[in-house]
């Protein structure tokens, strides 16, 4: 990968706040990335430091090889679309796309073109006359899109854009970004609280707690190989089981609340210490059985359904396990054949040991 953005020991502090700690990173030309985490951890910082809005006490940030920390916000080749898309509601959709071109040096043919030709990257095309106060949140959102890439910037800067979107309208536009950025191909870097949003559209994603970063990873890395508990219960679902390592007979095995005793897998074994630890499992790495089920090739623990949650599609259902010490959350596709079960039901759940995540943080 060849990195576009690379920040190195970047240390941001606001009075006794610590904002960012020791920060290293390279985002690679071309990509999608995003900045991943709850409100507070430094995201939106570390985002305001690649744009030059902030500038941190220690630390080294290259944009295309060029240090960049002693270079204005307005000198970068960066540009950011923010939360509230700052859309200037006394001018037309045209005019505020091509706000930023008013020192090119175009003429104005040459402005309109460029304007179309943004309009056009955003679904706008035909709108450039349109008031902007008369904009629906979407429409807006792809304004500021316009409007930040007619400056074609090597970066594009996105502070959480579609937060202030409905879900349906949230959806359509992390499809739209992601076919934008593919189109475009330049770098974009994307500040979101938001799990699900940082899964479907980023090629990489930067886990972020109280300033510094927890894991750097591809969405299906930071899924299914979590590299802490505090990563694994931050990303999606997942079930969180006490148990212990031990040692019998030069073989490493696992007694997990609920599950029982199995051999350590052999991934797991090779860097679990002895002692006590947690296993995580995913929802969907938990199967009930149907009676028109075929037989997995896993391991079985029989339990007793304490509360169910039907989402149409799918039915999460919480298991009490013999020996558990809280409820297993169990995730079922919801087929014609296949009854909604209820509290109290009996069941057999099934599971794979290669689908455990083993934590023993210090």
């Amino acid at each position: 990968m060849t990195a576009l953005i690379s920040l190195s020991g970047i240390n941001k502090t606001y009075a006794s706040y610590h904002a960012l700690r020791d920060v290293s990173l390279d985002i690679g030309a071309g990509e999608f990335f995003s900045l991943l985490g709850p409100s507070g951890c430094g995201k939106t910082t570390l985002l305001r430091t690649i744009a030059g809005f902030e500038t941190p006490e220690t630390g080294h940030l290259r944009i295309d090889g060029r240090d960049m920390l002693r270079v204005p916000a307005n000198k970068r080749p960066t540009n950011m679309v923010f939360q509230s898309y700052a859309i200037f509601p006394h001018l037309s959709v045209a005019e505020n796309v091509g706000f930023g071109l008013r020192r090119s040096g175009d003429n104005r043919a040459e402005k309109a073109a460029r304007i179309d030709e943004a309009l056009g990257m955003v679904g706008l095309s035909g709108y450039g006359d349109r008031a902007a106060h008369a904009l629906s949140g979407g429409q807006r959102q792809r304004v500021a899109l316009a409007r930040a890439l007619i400056l074609k910037p090597k970066v594009l800067l996105l502070d959480e854009p579609l937060s202030a979107l409905d879900k349906k309208m949230r959806e359509q536009m992390q499809s739209e970004l992601r076919r934008l950025q593919r189109q475009v191909g330049i770098t974009f870097v994307l500040v979101t609280h938001d799990q699900e949003e940082a899964l479907i559209m980023s090629d990489r994603i930067a886990v972020m707690f109280e300033g510094a970063i927890a894991q750097v990873d591809t969405p299906q890395g930071i899924y299914r190989a979590p590299r802490s508990q505090q990563v694994a219960a931050f990303i999606g679902m997942m079930n969180f089981l006490p148990g212990t390592v031990r040692s019998d007979g030069g073989q490493l095995l696992a007694d997990i609340a609920g599950l029982g005793t199995i051999p350590l897998p052999g991934d797991l074994a090779a860097t679990a210490r002895l002692g006590a630890a947690q296993f995580g499992l995913r929802p969907e790495s938990l199967s009930i059985m149907f009676g028109s089920d075929p037989l997995p090739t896993g391991l079985f623990s029989d339990g007793t359904v304490a509360e169910r949650a039907y989402y149409g599609d799918m039915t999460y259902y919480d298991i009490d396990l013999p020996g558990g010490a809280s409820p297993v959350t169990c995730s079922m596709k919801n087929l014609l054949s296949r009854p909604v079960l209820e509290p109290g039901s009996a069941v057999r759940v099934a599971w794979e040991p290669g689908a455990l995540s083993l934590f023993q943080d210090v």
